[in-house]
């Protein structure tokens, strides 16, 4: 199916981006990689009277560790953090799931800032930014704010941006000390969507667990994070007896539906297991470190 008629602008700076959204409100639709964007247009599931292209806009492509954070520029290609050395040691759990998004091509050309943008509960990078605390940059003609990821998702492809803002960037505060994490994905077949996603991440404290973060994909009507569980480990020793009972409030968390893919109950089992297995990889490597 051919998309509906719409009208397309390529601006070269960020000024002129937010200036036509400012304009345009919500008839324009950003365009970055496109991997989800080019479908629901084919399919007529969206209609935008304007498509933004923003990947001439300089400085939205920037990764680089500063101020105490990762910053990820919206336009940093998931393939480029697939490539990326230095994130395996710091930011382990980015590092486990770059590999695991979609397949060469969507990872070629998809976005990080597009893909939480789009707010897919299926979505990988969500689960994981929820995992590791990060917050997104918002750009419009009325100024900058930063919002928690937590706070980003509203509903399914539904989040809290404004229909005039750009996401610009994403940060993700850098750990304090030894560091694991891991990803976790069930998938039917390569490149498929998940049946269910489980991002940890954990940061060691005097042999303690000082933070752990869990973020989960495809159990709800958006990415999950498991806080009732991230609150049982914080200062917890790493033993199987808090893994296990982590692992049982992060599946209590869990709200998926039966579908193709296996019931809920089987959904919630996995999130279980995946819980417990993810908590002890992610201490091993952390003790490592």
């Amino acid at each position: 199916m051919l998309p509906p008629r719409f009208d397309y602008r390529r601006p070269g700076s960020l000024e002129e981006a937010v200036d036509l959204l400012a304009e345009h409100g919500d008839q324009a639709k950003v365009l970055a990689g496109g991997q989800s964007l080019i479908p629901l247009l084919k399919f007529r599931l969206a209609a935008p009277a304007l498509l933004v292209d923003v990947n001439r806009v300089p400085g939205l492509d920037g990764l680089a560790e500063e101020g105490g954070h990762l910053r990820i520029g919206a336009l940093v290609r998931h393939a480029t953090l697939e490539r990326e050395a230095s994130l395996r040691g710091r930011y382990p759990a980015i590092a486990a799931a770059a590999p695991q998004i979609s397949d060469p091509l969507v990872r070629n050309l998809g976005t990080v800032g597009g893909s939480l943008a789009h707010a897919d509960p299926s979505g990988d990078w969500g689960a994981v930014m929820l995992a590791l605390g990060a917050s997104v940059v918002a750009r419009s003609r009325r100024g900058e704010r930063e919002i928690p990821v937590r706070e980003l998702f509203r509903d399914t492809f539904t989040t809290s941006l404004e229909p005039d803002e750009l996401l610009t960037e994403v940060r993700v505060p850098a750990p304090a000390g030894p560091v694991g994490g891991t990803y976790l994905k069930l998938e039917r077949k390569v490149g498929d969507f998940a049946t269910v996603a489980v991002a940890v991440h954990v940061e060691m404290r005097d042999g303690r667990i000082g933070r752990a973060g869990i973020g989960m994909a495809a159990v709800g009507p958006t990415n999950l994070r498991a806080e009732a569980a991230e609150a049982a480990l914080a200062g917890a020793e790493p033993t199987e007896e808090a893994f296990a009972e982590a692992a049982r409030l992060a599946a209590q968390a869990a709200s998926p539906v039966s579908d193709v893919r296996g019931s809920a109950e089987y959904k919630r089992h996995v999130v279980e297991v995946y819980v417990r297995r993810g908590l002890a990889a992610a201490v091993e490597r952390a003790r490592a470190a």
